[in-house]
């Protein structure tokens, strides 16, 4: 405020919802100054008539009285609302999980005709993963008799208030609007009804963003133009951090640095910006044809990831199975790439054991401890209403390299699935806990993560050698390697421990040496066993198969777990 200039703060609402729900038409009732992505300038996209890409926007109002400026706190002149209107069309439901993650209030479009449709509950989840506050704007109301229009509202709010009653939007305030009467086609002849007051709704609705200059730079990069005579242009919305003219900053993506030009916040020039700022950012000697959307950052301060390990939540409502060695689509940053997951959560406590201190999936994964495999993602159990899902994390093995911020927000999401049917295509979300940034990472860094899955083999006593030998059959294949199994500790369903000491014969049968000698009563138990099957002739206990065990047969019992990313495959026992 030294300089003279007045001071105005940045907030930016998502304009959300369903295909042809009217978020463009509404984005354009409400601004008076679009930049460069806004309003469908996309030719493809104005061709099919929908938002294809993100479109920016923005409107200045004054600053309402909620914001004034405490003591200590940033003055502001006015208040400045610029509009990310995502689109609704079902495949691109990525670049709306992109534009999620840079707002600070969420406005829904609903038709309020056709009501809640599939994507509109997508974009709510999304909301719900990203935003701290809600609107619900019913558009379209001219399409209504106006004999029947306000009941017809206050219907289509109660059931939207029904529907919002369990998520952290619960509450929210609806209201009705037509922002382009007469449809996109119609001229502009008639106002747009409703706006002003939903103007005022949002200047009720907006905060005090936690806004922090300090820290690196990171800018998510929606646009990219070049400008004859000046240079690329970077438009494009401050994550963290901030930014001055004469910076240098990088696009990881490229491994390229270039130093800030110029600055312009809506066509203004500043000489800087910082976290939650929508600004356009001119750099030299840059084609423009390399970065479409991507991020921007302090040099040297993102990373490349090839893998990554992620705390994990099921999405409610996704109703397709989340197994290990599936591929989902992830959005991490602002790219989305296919991977492969690996879900693992914490072994099961022994009763004895004492229940460690809660911890946030954030801060309870390390290195340090062990995790068991798991074939699926595990949920809650319990009836008639489950338990929570347990604590669980997945490792993410990316198709490609992607560049993010540690403890980003991480989308799954099936966007392959039929786009037509009625189905939540979002799968889970987390937080990016851990990167793998080596290339082979497989080799050099895997090795480290202690994920293991646990393994019971069983098979039987074939005879007694004598007091402290038996042979033992059924618990490995014929061509099975019986020295990787030899000193491993096997108990018999008697209560005796023994130790494997090699293999017997040709047919995977095997020696266990019992240390401490085997009790009467098993002795016992196997010379009458033995009998029983004396008595269907002579056979060569080393070489032939063995009919099948009778009533009297001792049980071995093998235990052991193998890290799942162990190069030399070891077995392991407590």
């Amino acid at each position: 405020m030294a300089d003279g200039r007045t001071e105005t703060l940045n907030f930016n609402v998502g304009v959300l919802g369903h295909v042809d729900s009217g978020k463009t038409s509404l984005a354009r009732a409400l601004s008076s100054t679009a930049s460069t992505a806004a309003f469908d300038k996309n030719p493809q996209s104005r061709e099919r008539g929908i938002t294809l890409d993100l479109g920016f926007s923005s409107f200045t109002v004054d600053l309402p009285g909620h914001l004034r400026a405490k003591e200590g706190q940033q003055p502001y002149d006015s208040l400045q609302f610029t509009l990310v209107d995502c689109p609704g069309h079902a495949s691109l439901i990525r670049t709306i999980i992109g534009g999620a993650q840079i707002i600070d209030l969420m406005m829904l479009v609903v038709d309020v005709v056709k009501g809640v449709q599939t994507q509109t509950a997508e974009c709510l989840l999304i909301g719900q993963l990203t935003c701290p506050r809600m609107v619900v704007v019913l558009n379209k109301t001219d399409l209504l008799p106006a004999s029947k229009r306000q009941t017809a509202i206050e219907r289509m709010t109660k059931r939207l208030h029904k529907t919002l009653e369990n998520t952290r939007f619960k509450d929210c305030p609806v209201i009705a609007v037509a922002a382009k009467p007469g449809g996109p086609e119609a001229p502009d002849a008639e106002e747009p009804q409703g706006v002003s007051e939903l103007i005022e709704l949002l200047k009720e609705q907006t905060y005090l963003p936690q806004r922090d200059p300090g820290g690196d730079l990171l800018m998510a990069v929606d646009h990219c133009f070049s400008i004859r005579g000046q240079g690329t242009i970077m438009t494009g919305t401050i994550l963290q951090g901030s930014l001055a003219i004469n910076d240098t900053v990088e696009i990881p993506a490229l491994k390229v640095s270039k130093k800030v030009k110029s600055i312009q916040m809506f066509r203004k020039p500043v000489s800087g910006a910082m976290q939650g700022d929508r600004v356009g950012v001119c750099v030299t000697q840059f084609d423009p044809k390399l970065l479409e959307r991507g991020v921007v950052c302090t040099p040297g301060s993102l990373r490349t990831l090839y893998a990554a390990v992620i705390s994990a939540r099921k999405i409610g409502y996704f109703k397709g199975s989340l197994c290990t060695r599936a591929k989902f689509h992830i959005t991490v940053g602002h790219e989305t790439v296919m991977a492969r997951v690996t879900f693992f959560g914490l072994p099961e406590r022994c009763p004895d054991t004492p229940d460690l201190q809660p911890c946030s999936l954030e801060t309870a994964f390390s290195f340090d401890r062990e995790y068991l495999y798991q074939e699926d993602y595990v949920a809650g159990q319990g009836e008639p209403s489950p338990a929570p899902d347990p604590e669980q994390w997945a490792l993410l093995e990316f198709e490609r390299p992607v560049t993010c911020p540690l403890l980003c927000l991480v989308i799954g999401s099936k966007l392959d699935s039929d786009i037509h049917a009625n189905a939540c295509r979002l799968a889970f979300q987390g937080r990016l806990l851990h990167a793998f940034e080596d290339k082979c990472y497989a080799e050099s860094s895997l090795p480290g993560l202690l994920i293991y899955k646990t393994k019971h083999k069983e098979g039987q006593v074939e005879r007694v050698t004598d007091d402290y030998t038996v042979i033992g059959r059924n618990l490995f294949k014929k061509e099975t390697n019986l020295q990787i199994f030899v000193g491993l500790k096997v108990t018999l369903s008697t209560g005796e421990s023994g130790v494997i000491e090699g293999g017997f014969g040709q047919s995977g049968k095997f020696k266990i040496r019992v240390q401490e000698g085997l009790r009467p009563e098993t002795k016992q138990l196997l010379s009458s066993s033995g009998k029983k099957r004396g008595k269907g002739g002579g056979r060569d206990a080393a070489n032939e198969e063995e009919p099948k065990a009778d009533a009297h047969h001792v049980s071995i019992h093998l235990n052991f777990k193998r890290y799942v990313f162990d190069p030399r495959k070891k077995m392991v026992q407590l």
